[in-house]
């Protein structure tokens, strides 16, 4: 099953990250948003969505609580479904 913070790979293009964000659909299709770590630089990376089939969990990553939220939910997604 698939959660939030997990580390997960796509099985065709070996994009790696950390699941930070799930959309699912009227049609069925849930997709998974992956988060890469930094380049070399130390700049993010954008992260790329993708259909939950497609993934493998490689890792535990991280749960919810050793990321905490701000008090003010919401705000801009740079990640958000295109």
């Amino acid at each position: 099953m698939i959660k939030l913070g997990m580390k997960a790979r796509d099985k065709i293009t070996g994009f790696e990250g950390i699941i930070v964000g799930r959309a699912q659909y009227l049609t069925s299709c849930s997709q998974a948003v992956l988060v890469p770590t930094v380049d070399g630089k130390g700049l993010a990376r954008a992260g790329e969505w993708f259909d939950e089939a497609r993934l493998e969990i490689i890792g535990e990553g991280f749960t919810p609580p050793e990321v905490p939220s701000t008090t003010k939910p919401g705000g801009p997604q740079r990640d958000a479904p295109r």
